[in-house]
């Protein structure tokens, strides 16, 4: 009996402290940007109000959300703060980013072309930023306790959407280019790039994202009211999204076997979006169609401000804050879900 005592304390030990993971290293678009946008020359920004009301002290952040993002929510899991500093953020140092970090920026891709659009960070940049974190760490802690935090890290990626929604549907230079399947296998090279250059950097724990039901965003519902179908949801998009999501999980079962000591999952936010989008009384929202900021129909960013009568009292009655992003109450619906089924296995 006493062993299963101690074991079980083991146990919980590593679940309250995060005693495995010393890190949560974060790469990716609005969706994770914890406040990047902030510091580069781009109009995609969140950093006011109503913008982070929910957070903690009420701040707007640069997050894309009344409070937190999927990011914070897992780095509270696995035992660490409970939230993920921006990398530019000149608050935080690399003492604060040595149990977390973000690089991800709002707006950005796969693609480069998609960073372009907004003139936010391209995914090589942010590489690019972790490589120098990379060298900041191991002047901070020396090679050996960098090396470790660097391979026993999770490291999360979430991106794609902007691929398809800002770019291949809204800009003709990708769809004179590649049809549909084209373009998504185009967009899976270089998310295979990119988890192999992590992997060649010491990454061996990694959550790659899958795109959510990106068909229902309420920009979408309104598009289709606009195009005269009643304010549905986008059912290519929702399809193209899928697809590509079976993409992923290929190269995520094909990496494992690839790259020796590694563990890639793949965390899939698709199947209970759908569930929340579809029965959004059974979470406990009231609305789905429509989001909280502003009229709920197109607004994000500078066209959600705290002088817009119409934004919503309570966030958490609705699946989403604005026309592209889900409130924090969604987010952490999600994020308890992916790291109740998929990412604990990291652990």
């Amino acid at each position: 009996m006493g062993f299963y005592i101690v074991f079980a304390m083991f146990i919980m030990q590593i679940y309250t402290t995060g005693a495995t993971v010393p890190a949560v290293i974060v790469f990716g678009d609005s969706s994770v940007d914890a406040g990047n946008n902030n510091h580069i020359q781009t109009v995609l920004k969140s950093n006011f109000r109503p913008y982070g009301r929910d957070f903690f002290g009420g701040k707007a952040t640069g997050r894309f959300s009344n409070g937190r993002v999927p990011s914070d929510f897992i780095s509270e899991s696995f035992g660490l703060r409970p939230y993920v500093p921006a990398y530019l953020d000149p608050a935080y140092n690399i003492s604060d980013f040595a149990t977390g970090v973000c690089f991800a920026s709002a707006g950005t891709g796969y693609d480069n072309s998609t960073s372009d659009v907004l003139s936010v960070l391209p995914l090589w940049k942010e590489v690019e930023y972790y490589k120098e974190y990379q060298k900041k760490l191991r002047d901070h802690l020396g090679d050996q306790k960098a090396n470790n935090i660097i391979s026993e890290a999770v490291y999360l990626t979430s991106m794609g959407t902007n691929d398809f929604l800002e770019n291949y549907y809204t800009l003709p230079n990708r769809r004179s280019q590649y049809n549909i399947n084209q373009y998504q296998d185009y967009l899976v090279s270089i998310a295979e790039s990119f988890i192999k250059e992590l992997y060649g950097l010491g990454a061996r724990k990694v959550s790659l994202g899958g795109l959510p039901p990106m068909g229902c965003l309420p920009l979408e519902r309104t598009t289709s009211f606009m195009n005269g179908n009643g304010g549905t949801c986008n059912n290519e998009y929702n399809k193209v999204a899928m697809q590509f999501n079976g993409k992923l999980s290929g190269l995520v079962e094909r990496l494992n076997n690839e790259l020796v000591g590694s563990k890639i999952v793949f965390s899939n936010p698709y199947p209970i979006f759908e569930q929340i989008v579809q029965k959004p009384s059974s979470f406990g929202f009231a609305s789905a169609a429509v989001a909280c900021c502003a009229t709920g129909l197109f607004e994000m960013g500078y066209m959600c401000d705290q002088y817009n009568p119409f934004t919503c009292s309570n966030a958490n009655t609705y699946v989403f804050w604005d026309s592209f992003h889900p409130t924090e109450k969604t987010n952490r619906i999600i994020s308890d879900h992916l790291f109740k089924t998929v990412l604990s296995t990291l652990l």
